[in-house]
């Protein structure tokens, strides 16, 4: 029950616990517990808003920024990450496996703020060996959920012989 609870939540944060109890076939005190055992255990981190920013007048961009570090000895990467996710400006901040070590997600009213924090802020580190800035152009899909309205209709023409 917890796997489909939290895919449910991940989905849709809103729904109410009555509505959950009735999906999963089980009490609102039930899911009341699990709800607080998995805050409690730090599963459930918080519920944050999937906001589609194109649909809004704001000025807003997202930059994914792949960092290249040296570890620190006896501490691997995570003394690095914990410097780097400290930044307020920092969104998401991921280990990972291939070229990079580091994929950083930010947050910004614009290029030059992206920029400017990568400048004055992470490149600057110690560890940090290079970074390579990546800005997101359109957002199609992201946690899971359509950002684009309506359904895109089939527009290949049919072939017949």
């Amino acid at each position: 029950m917890k796997e489909r609870l939290l895919q449910l939540l991940a989905k849709n944060s809103k729904l109410e616990t009555k509505d959950l109890a009735v999906m999963l076939d089980t009490t609102e005190e039930n899911i009341q517990k699990t709800l607080a055992e998995m805050e409690s255990d730090g599963i459930i981190c918080g519920y944050p808003t999937l906001i589609n920013w194109d649909n809004t007048d704001f000025e807003h961009v997202t930059a994914l920024i792949e960092v290249k570090v040296s570890p620190e000895r006896g501490r691997g990467f995570d003394k690095v990450a914990e410097r780097i996710y400290q930044y307020e400006e920092v969104e998401s901040l991921y280990l990972m496996s291939g070229g990079f070590d580091f994929t950083v997600i930010i947050d910004g009213k614009s290029m030059k703020e992206v920029a400017l924090f990568v400048a004055t802020k992470l490149s600057p580190l110690e560890s940090v060996v290079s970074t390579s800035t990546h800005f997101v152009l359109k957002k199609y899909k992201d946690y899971g959920l359509s950002l684009v309205e309506g359904e895109s209709e089939d527009e290949r023409q049919l072939i017949t012989p």
